[in-house]
């Protein structure tokens, strides 16, 4: 055991250090888009349950579902869901050690902005023009 002085470890890096990249934010719009899943599977099955009680609750629960808040949730779960979907895509490419040269990372990157959203719109026109 030295006698020496212990050395000053550095710092960790943190946010008002780092210059915001897209590769970040997409890992941040990542786990957002998972947690917005979970609370958007709850608002599904509190939905689905709304039925069994009686009319007056699920006409509640339609009511909710009708009012702007809900229908952007409608519309952002779909969007998370496929967001998330392309971002775990791009994750597992990753996984096997391919896609990291810079012009991949940022191209995927976009792709993953452009298709989700692409795919989102697609969805929504399907469903209606089923209804």
């Amino acid at each position: 055991m030295s006698n020496s002085p212990m050395k000053e470890r550095p710092l960790s890096p943190h946010l008002s250090i780092y210059k915001p990249m897209l590769t970040m934010m997409m890992s941040i719009v990542h786990r957002v888009t998972g947690v917005g899943l979970y609370f958007g599977m709850a608002l599904f099955v509190w939905w689905l349950f709304s039925a069994a009680p009686s009319q007056s609750s699920f006409e509640f629960v339609q009511g909710f579902f009708g009012s702007g808040v809900g229908r952007l949730g409608w519309f952002g779960c779909p969007w998370a869901l496929v967001h998330h979907a392309l971002g775990g895509r791009r994750q597992l490419l990753w996984d096997t050690g391919r896609g990291f040269d810079l012009v991949k990372v940022e191209w995927m990157a976009r792709a993953t902005i452009a298709g989700s959203v692409t795919l989102t719109l697609l969805i929504w026109i399907a469903a209606y023009a089923a209804r």
